[in-house]
């Protein structure tokens, strides 16, 4: 009988990636000997507070940071071929075609001067062989398809005429246009009000049900990753300190880290619990400590010798990985 690999197969890996910002004429790791793997049909989260490197290694993974005070280091294997050694005509090529991105802020990311049509259209130009009356079909099609009511309105629409919620379904219609296979979600609903963020979500659920297209869904909102990813990795000091099945890391979080966040979310299982907060804050990129763990100064009682000088992963389980010795002693103060 032969034998079967039912390993999953992988769209997008990261090799010890680097990416330095240039600060007073010295560069400042933002994203730091970073590792990991997005596999095909899954939802990969990336967790943090903000500054710990999440958004700084979505834009890179796309090289949409400006190259005249960025330096990057390492991998970055889309599909094999690294998207760091890529010229720009082959970047063009993956951008918007093999490589969505949905932006934080869509007022920002959308262009004020042109229509929502036209934007739409932009990347079908460059990724397809659609006609103009065919751009313009696949356009109204993608506006249904994202929750608009009137698609032949919106398509003549310009941004600031459109709610927030309506201009990040537009930039998900874009994102989406041309199939690629890996959609980057950087805090898709963090400018939405609560009912906005919860049809975001459905939406993005709806998408990846039909199209089977891989995301990264970057977040500080541990329950939107709760609803939605499969695998999780948690970031923190441009390093990611854990990583985990979405189901293992929520019964199960090791790093202090981790389970700080977790432990930091509000519940109404007991009127008497009371809210934990995490001390400090993550500290600027030029004053980020180098050597040792990173999270040590946040977390005093833990004594030196629990952290590691050189910190390494360790594997706590199937697939569960976490940064650093200090997960052994940990326990709140």
């Amino acid at each position: 009988m032969m034998k079967t690999d039912n390993k999953p197969e992988i769209l997008l890996e990261i090799k010890n990636l680097q990416t330095s910002f240039r600060i007073d004429g010295n560069y400042y790791a933002a994203v730091d000997s970073v590792n990991f793997h997005v596999n095909k049909n899954e939802v990969f989260a990336i967790v943090g507070e903000s500054g710990c490197g999440k958004s700084a290694m979505a834009l890179t993974i796309t090289r949409l940071h400006n190259q005249n005070y960025t330096k990057f280091d390492g991998e970055v294997l889309f599909k094999g071929q690294d998207i760091l050694q890529m010229t720009p005509a082959e970047l063009n090529k993956v951008r918007g075609g093999g490589i969505g991105m949905i932006f934080q802020d869509p007022l920002t990311a959308l262009n004020p001067l042109h229509r929502i049509g036209a934007q739409i259209e932009e990347s079908l130009v460059y990724h397809t062989d659609l006609d103009k009356a065919g751009r313009k079909a696949r356009a109204l099609e993608l506006l249904t398809s994202v929750g608009m009511v009137n698609p032949e309105l919106i398509y003549t629409q310009f941004p600031h005429e459109l709610s927030g919620g309506m201009r990040q379904r537009a930039m998900i219609a874009i994102a989406i246009s041309c199939k690629p296979d890996l959609v980057i979600a950087d805090e898709p609903t963090t400018a939405l009000d609560v009912t906005i963020q919860a049809q975001i979500l459905d939406l993005l659920r709806d998408i990846r049900r039909e199209t089977g297209e891989s995301m990264i869904l970057i977040t500080h909102d541990l329950g939107v990753v709760a609803e939605i990813a499969d695998r999780v990795a948690v970031m923190y000091g441009g390093q990611i300190v854990e990583t985990a099945d979405v189901n293992e890391l929520f019964a199960n979080p090791q790093h202090p880290y981790t389970r700080s966040l977790l432990n930091s979310i509000p519940s109404t299982a007991s009127e008497e619990s009371r809210l934990q907060t995490i001390q400090g804050i993550v500290p600027m990129l030029k004053n980020m400590p180098r050597t040792g763990c990173r999270f040590a100064e946040r977390v005093p009682w833990i004594p030196d010798s629990a952290h590691e000088e050189e910190p390494t992963y360790h594997e706590v389980g199937p697939e569960h990985f976490v940064l650093c010795s200090c997960y052994k002693t940990f326990k709140f103060e």
